[in-house]
């Protein structure tokens, strides 16, 4: 089974082109599942869309699951079209985003940290200035919330879990092997998955999210992995997903999973 549980569309302001464009791309790419998983509104403000270039608002998550589950019948036999949704880890409004997700009908929901501290994780201008000291306290709280998402039940799947270094390469130099061990244990722990993201070849660092490094403290700590190309425009649908199937028998896995109605379904490596 060839599947890709992470992609974008319209709704949430910086991706190009609509659900059914993502899941042709799937077909054509020979997948036999497709997850359509864009941003989830933010419920951490009382404004329709807080963030229009960053999220959906709030009005069009009924409008999308209404969409994918329309898509989902239609494709019916051809390509099993995945309902899942991107939703960002914020501790103070966790319940509030429990409480709101768990009223649809995701196959499964990816918890993604994007901001620490208040800031975006791919911003440049975070790391200026910054002592060696503060850049490890950085980097360490971004493994503690990453941490607490896996631990707040709310996830299936963790996103790009080293995604901070998108546009500061050096991140991956900070030495913290103590808070991203601690993490990795946590996440093997709680049965959460963790995916391998192609998207990091759109960013300054290159490469996949997360490093070879880290997932091979991952087979250690015994984390589960699925795959995500995290595609905001069609073209990228499973990209690189051949080349990620090999690195990890390469490094020691076996399966990887993915999930329908939140219930995780394990597949060998082809």
């Amino acid at each position: 089974m060839k599947f890709d549980l992470h992609t974008h569309h319209f709704r949430c302001g910086h991706a190009d082109g609509n659900i059914r464009d993502y899941i042709e791309a799937g077909l054509a790419a020979g997948l036999g599942a497709i997850g359509i998983s864009d941003h989830s509104p933010y419920f951490g403000s009382p404004s329709e869309q807080a963030f229009p270039l960053i999220a959906m608002g709030k009005s069009e998550l009924t409008h999308y699951v209404d969409e994918v589950l329309s898509l989902k019948k239609e494709y019916e036999g051809t390509i099993d079209v995945l309902l899942g949704i991107e939703s960002d880890y914020f501790a103070e409004y966790a319940e509030v985003y429990r409480k709101i997700l768990s009223a649809y009908p995701f196959d499964y929901v990816i918890g993604s940290v994007h901001n620490v501290k208040g800031i975006s994780i791919f911003n440049k201008n975070r790391w200026k200035n910054r002592t060696p000291q503060e850049q490890i306290a950085d980097k360490t709280e971004y493994y503690q919330m990453i941490a607490e998402s896996a631990r707040s039940g709310m996830f299936q799947i963790l996103g790009h879990i080293d995604a901070m270094k998108g546009n500061y390469p050096p991140f991956s130099d900070i030495p913290t092997p103590g808070p991203i061990d601690e993490c990795l244990r946590v996440i093997g722990e709680c049965g959460v998955s963790i995916e391998i993201n192609t998207s990091g070849g759109t960013k300054l660092c290159g490469g996949w999210y997360p490093s070879d490094a880290i997932l091979e403290r991952a087979l250690f700590w015994g984390v589960e992995v699925t795959f995500g190309s995290d595609a905001h425009k069609p073209s990228r649908v499973a990209d690189e997903r051949e080349l990620v199937a090999t690195r990890l028998k390469e490094i020691g896995y076996t399966e990887w999973v993915y999930y329908k109605q939140r219930e995780k379904i394990t597949v060998p490596l082809e």
